[in-house]
């Protein structure tokens, strides 16, 4: 069986492995070489395109902003909300926390290439079409052996590394493969959704906002509405799936048309819209595991924990997780002691906490409450801002710190 050495191999071609890859290969004051083994072939389809604010910071840490600046991707700067005929917004830009206060709404399929092209540009091996099917740990080498399979020959080879980066995403490879999951505390959720031709000519639709609606019947189902800067946009609905069963339509298609009837504001916007891309789905996405670091590896964004699309915080998460551990990597290569559990684990939790919060406050619709409240004062909207464009690791903002507590008192406050 042949056998490729390299320093550090990245298990997924997606945002997170591609941030670890850049800010490896630039931070580094000695070179790291850097494998990426993909199992698909890109470009390809994916959702998770509104992007947050915080992730530019990390985008820009691996030398990668100019290249998405370039591209031309829809201009973000806050999100709405639309709930029985109530609307209003958040400006990212009006927030708490230092730091970007826009960033873009994204076609995954472009967005992702960009970023591997640029991980390639510096330097990091990338291959599609590899499939990682075991993983052992040679304790007396102090190597990660990891067993592949390539699927332009369908032959095995191995890779001996230093350290492994899990960043295959919803695929969950070692997870799988070393039976790390954990059954998430959220209830199984499904999403329908696809790309439309929206033809919104509502004038005042600001197409800089990620769009989120409340269903008018139910707190707990929503839409998203996320435009693109070709004409399109990114729909879908979430919801258990027992709602969808009780929606009328043969398919998922006639589905998703027939709930957009159901929000007048939504039926409004969307009534010249066309349909090209049948709509697909995905069902028990919320997910956990025991740890994220085992021995010679790191679970990086989704491929760890992830929580719930509404506050679309996934590649926050895995471009924060990607920015960790890659500087973890680098301290250790420098010979600085690193603890993975402190210096990894712990930090990158804190913010997932911080969000499971808003997301556990959105479907109890407490958050709901707050978000369309009268009362809010200038500065705790400008925190709660601050959360929304994905600064949940900012200490010093009252709502990251203690986050549940103070977000049910303020809850509280303002419905009482």
């Amino acid at each position: 069986m042949n056998i490729i050495e390299t320093d550090v191999l990245i298990i997924g071609a997606g945002p997170s492995g591609s941030v670890a890859a850049g800010i490896l290969r630039t931070k580094s004051k000695t070179p790291i070489d850097v494998l990426i083994l993909e199992k698909s072939t890109f470009p390809r389809f994916s959702i998770g395109e509104s992007l947050l604010p915080q992730s530019m910071a990390f985008i820009e840490e691996a030398g990668m902003l100019q290249a998405v600046v370039d591209y031309g991707f829809q201009f973000k700067n806050g999100a709405q909300f639309s709930y029985q005929g109530q609307r209003t917004h958040f400006d990212f830009r009006e927030k708490f926390s230092s730091g970007w206060g826009t960033t873009f709404q994204v076609q995954r399929a472009d967005f992702d290439q960009v970023l591997i092209k640029e991980a390639e540009k510096q330097g990091a091996i990338i291959k599609f079409r590899q499939e990682v099917i075991s993983y052992e740990y040679d304790a007396a080498l102090k190597k990660c052996i990891v067993t592949v399979c390539n699927h332009e020959n369908d032959e095995k080879y191995q890779v001996k590394a230093n350290f492994v980066l899990d960043a295959s995403g919803f695929a969950r490879v070692f997870p799988r493969l070393l039976n790390l999951e954990s059954p998430s505390t959220l209830p199984v959720r499904q999403a329908i959704f696809t790309h439309i031709e929206d033809n919104i000519s509502d004038k005042t639709f600001d197409r800089n906002k990620i769009l989120i609606t409340v269903h008018p019947s139910h707190i707990d189902v929503w839409y998203w509405l996320i435009p693109f800067s070709n004409g399109r946009c990114s729909f879908g609905v979430v919801a258990e799936s027992t709602f969808f069963k009780k929606i009328e339509g043969a398919s998922y298609d006639e589905k998703l048309k027939n709930l957009v009837h159901q929000d007048d504001y939504l039926s409004h916007l969307l009534s010249n819209a066309n349909w090209p891309i049948p709509v697909q789905t995905i069902i028990g996405y919320s997910a956990n595991v025991k740890s994220l670091v085992g021995q010679g590896y790191a679970l990086l964004g989704n491929a760890g924990e992830f929580l719930d699309p509404v506050f679309s915080s996934g590649i926050t998460i895995a471009v924060k997780s990607a920015s960790l551990a890659a500087n973890c990597l680098i301290q250790e290569r420098e010979g600085n002691p690193v603890d993975w559990n402190e210096d990894f684990e712990q930090p990158l939790r804190l913010g997932v906490d911080v969000f499971r919060t808003y997301v556990e406050a959105w479907y109890e619709g407490k958050f709901q409450d707050i978000v369309f409240s009268k009362r809010q004062q200038t500065d705790i909207r400008n925190m709660l801002s601050s959360i929304l464009a994905g600064y949940a690791w900012d200490v010093d903002n009252p709502f990251v710190y203690q986050s549940k507590r103070r977000l049910m008192a303020l809850h509280e406050l303002l419905t009482t």
